[in-house]
């Protein structure tokens, strides 16, 4: 069964509602924290979707800003209530730690991957995660996070199933665009017999209607987007879009509205200078084939 939508969505659109009445009512995060008797940072965290909600602040920030319509009432209510539940995902990453430079939160990305609608992804050193088997994923979850034990990973591999599910099974299934670059796929990750299966897996993945697989040639030579891997997340509420970049100074979501426009931008122009679709595919099932361990020749 697909994983269900979580309340990553819901804290997003609350957010932004809040945003628009309290500009709308002209007030500043300031004066709506001194009549809260809060710090600022509760209300700019509601307004991000990165607090939790809680039924009687909206209740007061409805009566600051005089919201008297009742069927906007009722949506705020609702949108709390949503917003509250617990993410399919949660099982997954309990008793896993945060990883200085690698994995700030294990549970944000998945939130927000939930909610989108459209996943577009530049990778240069690895397989995206949705394209990812089993094996593949061990091997580079133990490769970034070596101080995890056994049990951490073993629950980080089953999330990345769990996470595919939404790209297979989910209605309607999540739109996924991938560039990969071709170092990707020549850097053997997990042994040859892992590596082989791997492409073959995202040949077997890339025919799908709904997800786009393409390669950056090594002979297109340097490219902005080289400046580092960055997946792009789109909503069904387009003013809520993010950029997610994971480095060594750990994980940023970007949500500005230039710095979406930017990476959109980064992201349309390798992919057109990628392979096409088919082209893609052939290249990566060469690889796949090249990678398979040669059977030793009986006399």
């Amino acid at each position: 069964m697909a994983p269900q939508q979580g309340p990553a969505g819901p804290r997003r659109r609350l957010g932004a509602e809040l945003r628009r009445l309290r500009l709308n009512a002209d007030m500043t995060l300031d004066e709506v924290a001194e009549q809260m008797t809060c710090s600022t940072s509760k209300i700019s965290r509601l307004e991000t979707g990165k607090g939790i909600p809680k039924l009687p602040d909206v209740n007061e920030l409805i009566r600051i800003y005089g919201v008297t319509s009742d069927a906007e009432q009722d949506m705020l209510r609702r949108l709390v209530r949503e917003g509250r539940t617990q993410g399919w995902w949660e099982p997954y990453v309990e008793g896993v730690q945060p990883e200085r430079f690698v994995m700030d939160s294990p549970a944000r990305y998945p939130s927000l991957e939930t909610a989108a609608r459209a996943v577009s992804s530049f990778d240069m050193a690895v397989i995206h995660g949705l394209l990812q088997t089993e094996d593949y994923a061990r091997a580079v979850l133990n490769a970034v996070l070596p101080h995890h034990r056994r049990r951490e990973i073993d629950k980080l591999v089953e999330l990345r199933r769990m996470r595919q599910l939404a790209v297979v099974e989910r209605d309607p299934p999540l739109s996924l665009a991938v560039v990969l670059d071709e170092a990707a796929l020549n850097r053997v990750v997990g042994g040859a017999s892992v590596m082989s299966a791997e492409l073959e897996f995202v040949v077997e993945r890339s025919r799908m209607p709904h997800v786009d697989v393409r390669v950056l040639r090594f002979g297109a030579g340097a490219h902005r987007a080289h400046a580092g891997d960055f997946v792009l997340l789109e909503f069904p509420d387009s003013t809520m879009d993010c950029v997610y970049i994971e480095g060594h100074a750990g994980d940023q979501y970007l949500e500005g509205e230039a710095d979406v426009e930017l990476y959109k931008g980064v992201f349309a122009d390798v992919a057109d200078r990628a392979l096409d679709p088919d082209e893609s595919r052939e290249l990566i099932s060469w690889y796949a084939r090249n990678h398979a361990p040669r059977r030793k020749a009986t006399s």
